[in-house]
């Protein structure tokens, strides 16, 4: 790195300093399912930070008419949601630029992986945080454990229902605090037949499906596990971090297989949010996969991939070459990759790796490098 070129880095990394410091603090509530009482506890924070004196206002919250949440609504503040009319109805948003001008020195938000209505700003209420802590106000808010992207796939597994509303791992990452709100699996369903969750006639079929005492415990080990990680990482970052766990670097490498790539992407996502590390996802698009030989959905999937890798923290990386297994090891040295994540043996990318002379190359080269091959399944 030349004089010049190491002064503007220097430069970047004082003004990304100083951007950090003015953004607002991050405290997100996880539960394993509706009616732990997430909402609840929002606002029971809520009370006592206006006791002590904060400008604490409400930007959205979310009661589902639960009599007792409902009624710690009484005496905060709130800040009127925008209304829309979309489609023949009238519909209310978070209004942010209210949020903005008003400047609280905290804002409750609930329901952060909601999307939002077409013609809004951002697509998701997640972004709208973003851009609310960005401006330096503070951000209480609330999500359910199975709304977090890479835990898509073990939810549906436990639940059989596939969660269409996510949010990326980054967002977790972002957090300064993250709180669990835990109940045993008899005291929710006590709840939920006491009629505190849902009303009378939607009872018994959330306790067919989704209130199963097996699905609460497995989601509940699933948010327990979620935060203690992300305690874990704070205390790592912010603690005792070791050079090891510093210097980490994940380079996910999917086809345009569109099976596998989503698992290889959330997975790598959750490695990199554990290390609280930089990851990459490489994409070697071979003469086969040029823009006037693959598929248009094949195209489309790609689109959808390297947005999911984005939103999830990484760095894309596209790059044209018949040498796959050349190109990966290039990268390695030139991002300092420590570990290498693909998918399952059977997907395409790896077929093209072993069907070329260089994969013994690519393994020599990864073992005199100290670099971690993991084949995610």
């Amino acid at each position: 790195m030349d004089n010049s070129s190491e002064k503007e880095a220097n430069v970047q990394h004082f003004l990304n300093l100083i951007k950090k410091s003015r953004q607002g603090k991050f405290k997100i509530y996880i539960g394993m399912s509706a009616g732990v009482g997430k909402t609840f506890r929002m606002l029971q924070e809520a009370h006592a930070l206006l006791r002590n004196g904060i400008d604490v206002k409400i930007g959205y919250i979310e009661t589902h008419l639960r009599k007792e949440t409902h009624d710690l609504l009484e005496g905060l503040p709130i800040i009127p949601r925008r209304k829309l009319f979309y489609k023949g109805k009238e519909l209310e948003e978070l209004d942010v630029q209210a949020i903005l001008q008003l400047r609280p020195e905290i804002v409750l938000v609930d329901e952060l992986a909601h999307s939002n209505i077409e013609g809004s700003k951002n697509p998701k209420r997640w972004q709208d945080v973003m851009d609310i802590l960005d401006a330096g106000i503070n951000v209480i808010s609330a999500v359910n454990i199975q709304h977090i992207e890479s835990l898509n796939k073990e939810v549906k597994a436990i639940t059989g229902v596939e969660v269409q509303e996510r949010i990326p791992d980054s967002v977790i990452s972002r957090a300064d605090e993250v709180v669990n709100i835990d109940l045993t699996a008899d005291e929710l369903i006590t709840r939920l037949k006491e009629g505190k969750i849902y009303k009378a006639e939607k009872i018994a079929t959330a306790l067919n499906n989704f209130f199963k005492s097996e699905h609460i415990l497995q989601l509940r080990e699933l948010a327990l596990k979620e935060v203690a990680s992300q305690v874990e990482r704070k205390v790592e970052t912010e603690i005792t971090k070791t050079d090891a766990m510093k210097h980490e670097r994940f380079l996910a490498c999917i086809s345009s297989n569109e099976k596998t790539a989503k698992t290889v992407i959330r997975k790598t996502a959750r490695l990199a949010s554990y290390y609280n590390s930089k990851w990459f996802l490489l994409y070697v698009q071979t003469p086969a996969e040029s823009a006037d030989l693959i598929a248009l959905d094949k195209q489309r999937h790609l689109i959808n991939h390297f947005k999911l890798a984005t939103e999830s923290g990484a760095e894309i990386i596209k790059i044209e070459s018949k040498h796959v297994a050349k190109t990966i090891m290039e990268q390695c040295e030139e991002r300092k990759i420590t570990t290498i994540c693909i998918g399952k043996p059977h997907i395409s990318l790896l077929r093209v790796i072993l069907a070329t002379n260089v994969f013994n190359d690519l393994l020599k080269k990864l073992s005199t490098n100290n670099i971690d091959l993991v084949i995610l399944s």
